[in-house]
């Protein structure tokens, strides 16, 4: 396998200073990924393309973490399937498994699997905006690395978000949304704000759906 897995337990004091971009990603085995697109694609195809995607994605994210204030992850599923990331992502990209069941709960257990990993902040990324521009990323490292708790969000232009950064893993951020649905974003706001949590907006984009 070309990717170092992260293990929570054995946390980095050296990443304290890295904001970890991590994309929330399926391994691309044929027939499991972008399933929506097959057909008129084919399962290879599908598979293919979101590769092409992960590729994209992560190559942005190399080029904003040769800044050397953030690093390139992948929080993947299923367990099992690493070797279908071999050959494509950067050199220095680590991998860490997801956990949890439902989308919210993925995305909290990976906030903080990878704060416990030492780093002292995360931005979770979508894998369906390959044309995102890395000047976004760069603006949500920037939110994250000034003094004081915030929440830095994305929006898509379906309603729900492309990036979400935290500094901490607020629960309440993921529990109660209306996953998959245009009410996603909104609904996050919402609950920053019930929470007093600072809130930072990256410019809208888009993702690729169909």
């Amino acid at each position: 396998m070309d990717y170092r897995i992260l293990d929570p337990a054995n946390k980095a004091a050296a990443r304290a200073g890295l904001c970890a971009l991590t994309v929330m990603a399926k391994a691309p085995r044929p027939g499991q990924v972008k399933t929506r697109l097959s057909p008129p694609l084919t399962p290879q195809q599908a598979a293919a393309l979101n590769g092409c995607f992960l590729r994209d994605t992560t190559r942005n994210i190399a080029e904003v973490s040769a800044g050397g204030d953030a690093a390139g992850i992948i929080s993947y599923t299923p367990v099992g399937d690493e070797s279908f990331f071999d050959g494509l992502l950067p050199a220095d990209f680590a991998l860490l498994p997801q956990r949890g069941d439902g989308f919210g709960e993925r995305l909290l257990y990976a906030a903080e699997d990878i704060l416990a990993c030492g780093y002292g902040a995360v931005c979770l990324i979508d894998s369906d905006s390959p044309t995102l521009p890395p000047e976004a990323l760069r603006q949500a490292v920037a939110a994250l690395h000034a003094p004081g708790d915030r929440v830095v969000l994305g929006q898509s232009n379906d309603g729900g978000y492309y990036l979400i950064g935290l500094k901490a893993a607020h629960a309440a951020l993921f529990e109660r949304i209306a996953w998959s649905t245009e009410r996603v974003f909104a609904e996050t706001i919402e609950r920053a704000s019930r929470a007093g949590i600072e809130l930072i907006e990256l410019p809208i984009w888009y993702d690729v759906d169909d």
